[in-house]
């Protein structure tokens, strides 16, 4: 199905430590925690830890999912290669589409966020001017893109100063909400119950605002063209990402529950981070969170650029987008094209997004609409793992529990959630989400019609992938030299 045609991305240019800080950073802590913790609570209350752990299992089981088919089929496109190898080629399309769209959405839900962190840094009323915001955060775009453009070790670089500095901010505040005293309300079990919701329909508008939080750890996979032993390294460090964001995302959860008041929790508005943080250390708390989630925002708008850039890459390799899109940079070795493409879109988008009201309003038809397309594509993955090792699924219990069973129940959930939630939403995140995906239908056909090799691929099948024919660590460039076809789950650029 894949052709090497011309460069390929840089190989070997990450290790284990570097991918599993690209999975913290994906999934950005802080910025969901800031962004979307107001909106989780409007929708659940105090049932908000509860909707992150129920999420959670179902998450463990399509990060399994990627990490069982990124040892098949290294590929930059990920799901988009997985489920049109396995499941359909249309599928697969509007996998990498879903991820595309909802990528590009997010540069505004994220540009906005990060320009107006920044502003409040300086003057907190200079924050809720959507205007400034969006110049301000179309500046920590641009920055972004620039350090996207130049390269993996540099984009894993910058990852680590700012990843490392918000990691260390949440330790010190999830530290410091154990320790205070003055609370709103004592801790109780039921947050993390059943029974806090509001019926079937309350617990799956829940779900689908958690999906949003654990978005983005399967950056890992996007890179997996350019990390070394990509087989074991970007799933290992997707799950571990997993991990360490939901302790995180249920530490600072239940410290809201606790600390702060319902009046505490009206008032704060988008800001509930920052209202905990002066909780915890008043006068300094609040500005330091405000550094955590505004490194965290430009962090994670530098991962999502990696997601949407190497995905466009793959289609534009496979000629299901413009071939122009699978170029890449000789000096770089970056998908200089598509880092362009994105970039402008990008921008077009900022300036629309003035139009549409204020930060606070984007983010909510935002987060909801990405959350839509999130449960899309790791539905189709869950379904595609399953498909491509169902002749191994009986041969061990952890065959089957793990590439099964596990991964099969996370897909099932991600549909379940996809249904329930549409009746739930407002009509702008419905069309947002739904017509983003939708809108992949004129390139699919197109391309499709035009004959792209993507659309008679070569079958997924993890029996026709055996461990003596991977290649180790240092021997990447032999499987320039000995093609792509012979070997399905051989890197196709390195």
């Amino acid at each position: 199905m894949s052709k090497n045609r011309g460069r390929g991305l840089q190989a070997n240019a990450l290790g284990t430590f570097d991918t599993i800080v690209m999975a913290v950073a994906g999934s950005a802590p802080a910025y969901s925690l800031a962004a979307t913790t107001a909106v989780l609570l409007g929708a659940v209350g105090l049932a908000g830890p509860a909707a992150l752990l129920y999420c959670a299992i179902p998450m463990l089981g399509i990060a399994l999912a990627f990490s069982y088919l990124g040892r098949i089929d290294v590929n930059a496109g990920a799901s988009y290669s997985w489920v049109g190898r396995t499941l359909h080629p249309f599928l697969g399309f509007i996998s990498g589409w879903a991820l595309v769209v909802s990528a590009t959405i997010f540069m505004v839900a994220g540009s906005l966020p990060a320009g107006a962190m920044t502003l409040a840094l300086v003057d907190p009323d200079l924050a809720d001017d959507t205007a400034l915001a969006t110049v301000v955060g179309a500046a920590w775009f641009l920055v972004m893109l620039c350090v996207v453009l130049g390269g993996a070790r540099l984009t894993v670089r910058a990852q680590l100063v700012m990843s490392g500095v918000e990691l260390a901010v949440l330790a010190v505040f999830a530290a410091g909400a154990l320790l205070h005293d003055g609370n709103a309300r004592a801790f109780s079990w039921s947050w993390l119950g059943l029974g806090g919701f509001d019926g079937v329909s309350g617990f799956a508008s829940g779900a689908l605002i958690a999906a949003f939080y654990y978005w983005g750890w399967d950056v890992t996979s996007n890179l997996s063209e350019e990390t070394r032993n990509s087989r074991r390294t970007t799933g290992l460090a997707g799950l571990v990402g997993v991990g360490i964001v939901f302790l995180l995302f249920e530490a600072f959860t239940i410290a809201v529950n606790v600390i702060l008041t319902d009046r505490q929790i009206q008032d704060s508005g988008a800001n509930v981070l920052g209202a905990l943080g002066e909780e915890i250390w008043p006068g300094w708390g609040g500005k330091l969170i405000v550094v955590a989630v505004m490194l965290s925002t430009i962090a994670t708008l530098e991962t999502t650029l990696i997601q949407v850039t190497r995905s466009l890459f793959a289609m534009g390799r496979d000629r299901t987008m413009p071939s122009a899109l699978g170029r890449v940079h000789r000096r770089w070795n970056t998908p200089w094209v598509a880092i362009v493409v994105v970039g402008a879109v990008a921008l077009a988008m900022f300036v629309t997004s003035n139009a549409l009201g204020s930060v606070g309003d984007i983010l909510a038809d935002a987060i909801a609409a990405i959350g839509l397309q999130i449960a899309v594509y790791y539905g189709l993955a869950g379904l595609a793992v399953v498909v491509a090792y169902r002749k191994m699924l009986l041969k061990s219990p952890a065959n089957f529990l793990f590439g099964g069973l596990w991964p099969l129940v996370g897909a099932a959930f991600m549909f379940w959630v996809f249904v329930e939630s549409l009746g739930e939403l407002s009509a702008p995140s419905v069309a947002i989400g739904i017509g983003g995906i939708a809108a992949g239908l004129l390139p699919m056909l197109w391309y499709w019609g035009q004959g792209s090799d993507y659309y008679r691929p070569a079958r997924l099948d993890a029996t026709r992938v055996v461990e003596a024919e991977y290649i180790p660590d240092g021997h990447a460039g032999a499987a320039a030299v000995a093609g792509t076809r012979g070997h399905e789950g051989l890197p196709t650029d390195f």
